[in-house]
């Protein structure tokens, strides 16, 4: 006897219509953000200008990468990798100085993970061994870069993309891999907030802290205690220095506690908390349904988690250029590439 009932969607139909959900999810959210930042600056005060830069930022890299991604594949990302290595080189606001221990070096760090995961998305793009090669000598030697500006976080990322991506050769089901990523930005955002609570044990506390430093730490206690208090909207976005004394004590604090969780739970809540959260799953997750290889999505997913982990111990998320590659990159990681003839063409692509 057949069936009265109508057949599910399946295909190239179907698969267009969960991505542009997908963008529809991610265009919701960066909304949300902007919204709710000019929601606790009404309240409580600040200045949401930042926060409203950071969105436009994502969004606009998002866009502007899916675009590239599809009409230059293998070009696009090559040219992005080029671009943050002169930015962290070049740009004098984002160079290491002494006189400000705590500034710009995270975002000196993630450019540097982001051209590493750019050089590492392109060498999967290309036809080529031999461009391959070229493209993943690329990547090793922005690591190089990065070890000899004085950035051993940005060194170590780099490396850890590099690895990563050679290591998606082998990996059959994308969604264990963007699993497996998912839950390193937890534990390491989960351990940057156990740290301001003071709940590791003390060898282990003692060991963190020597490596973060004191006045990290400090900012973050301080900022945990904000968010103790105001656990809904926080003080209003870039307000934490004013409510922090190891903001007051040292004269080389920017006002920002140098985490991005902890300062969107100290200046906009547990509810800006989430939405930052919720923004990075969407990210993961659009990677997950791209119709990209699986190759490049992981090299792609694991330069933007390394991307978290710089931003949950730094400021990197406070520079707009780190902002927007964020952006670009996902969105040359998730676009179909224009020159795709047919479904057979396609790169295969594994859940």
């Amino acid at each position: 006897m057949g069936s009265t009932g109508t057949a599910a969607p399946t295909g190239p139909a179907s698969a267009h219509e969960r991505r542009s959900a997908s963008d529809a999810t991610g265009a919701t959210l960066l909304g949300a953000c902007a919204a709710w930042a000019l929601v606790t600056a009404g309240v409580h005060g600040g200045s949401p200008e930042g926060v409203l830069l950071a969105v436009l930022a994502v969004a606009a890299g998002f866009a502007g990468g899916r675009i590239c991604g599809a009409l230059l594949p293998v070009a696009a990302p090559c040219a992005g990798a080029f671009a943050a290595l002169c930015l962290a080189v070049a740009a004098p606001r984002l160079s290491i100085a002494p006189s400000s221990p705590l500034g710009h070096v995270g975002a000196t760090a993630a450019l540097l993970i982001l051209s590493a995961g750019a050089a590492c998305c392109a060498a999967w793009a290309a036809g080529t061994a031999g461009a391959r090669l070229v493209l993943r000598l690329l990547a090793a030697g922005v690591a190089g870069v990065a070890a000899a500006l004085g950035s051993p976080v940005g060194c170590a990322g780099c490396v850890v993309v590099l690895l990563c991506s050679l290591a998606a050769a082998r990996v059959r089901r994308r969604a264990l891999g963007v699993a497996g990523l998912a839950l390193a930005s937890v534990l390491v955002t989960g351990l940057s907030l156990a740290v301001a609570d003071d709940a590791l044990p003390g060898g282990l506390a003692s060991s963190v802290e020597g490596g973060l430093g004191r006045h990290r730490v400090l900012l973050w206690q301080d900022a945990a205690g904000i968010a103790e208090r105001e656990p809904v909207m926080g003080v209003g976005p870039g307000r934490f220095g004013e409510f922090s004394p190891a903001v007051s004590e040292n004269l080389l604090a920017d006002g920002k506690p140098h985490s991005a969780p902890l300062q969107q739970a100290s200046e906009q809540g547990l509810v800006g908390l989430g939405l930052l959260a919720a923004v990075f799953g969407w990210l993961l997750y659009a990677l997950w349904r791209s119709p990209g290889s699986t190759q490049v999505v992981l090299s792609a997913g694991a330069a933007l988690t390394a991307l978290a982990a710089v931003a949950t111990v730094g400021n990197a998320l406070s520079v707009t250029t780190v902002t927007t590659g964020a952006g670009l990159l996902a969105g040359i990681a998730t676009a179909r590439p224009l020159a795709e003839e047919s479904p057979e063409g396609a790169a295969p692509r594994a859940d």
